[in-house]
């Protein structure tokens, strides 16, 4: 949350509105942490993938309709390393996510795509298969970065809405208009 300091960030954490996962996505999430975590580097190819298709979904858009990249008009991925916060961003200026996509998106995942996802994956530790392929497929990609971090921070622009943040420790997820307004023009950095 580059641009707020301490007081800010409190701030704004006791003010965000306070989500709890699904049942299934929390337990996806500890079997992803503990299953995958002599894999830890699979988080950074995910994160990378998802903005990459962010940013396809944006051209796509961009071809028929011609204020899509009004915003912002440069197609990137940035990966930066804060290491005296010990933080990692990657950023991109694809499509970005509304308030309700942050919380569909990030925050439930269809039951029939998490059951299948367990019990392919649990299926896979039995047979003791390196489970690491697994966790792209089901697009359920972007909790990898639970591997090494506690908590982890998504800023969010889509053209059709405000910026908002998401903000989750794994446990339960909270989201808030940013205060900062928008400093992405569209996109996402997490």
């Amino acid at each position: 949350l580059d641009g707020l300091n301490a007081s800010q960030i409190k701030e704004i954490r006791e003010k965000s509105e306070k989500f709890a996962f699904q049942a299934e996505v929390n337990r996806m999430m500890k079997l992803i942490i503990n299953s995958l975590y002599k894999n830890k580097e699979i988080f950074l190819r995910e994160l990378i993938s998802n903005a990459s298709d962010a940013l396809d979904k944006i051209r796509l858009i961009s071809l028929t309709d011609e204020n899509a990249l009004s915003g912002n008009e440069e197609l990137t991925v940035k990966i930066k390393c804060d290491k005296e916060k010990n933080m990692l961003h990657v950023t991109d200026t694809g499509i970005g996510m509304t308030k309700e996509e942050l919380i569909k998106n990030l925050g439930t995942i269809a039951k029939s795509g998490t059951s299948e996802f367990l019990n392919k994956m649990t299926e896979m530790q039995d047979d003791s298969q390196s489970t690491s392929e697994l966790i792209g497929q089901f697009g359920v990609g972007f909790y990898s970065a639970f591997l090494v971090a506690d908590r982890v921070i998504v800023t969010s622009k889509h053209n059709n809405d405000t910026q908002h943040i998401w903000e989750s420790d794994s446990n339960e997820f909270s989201v808030i208009d940013d205060p900062r307004g928008n400093t992405l023009g569209r996109g996402t950095t997490i």
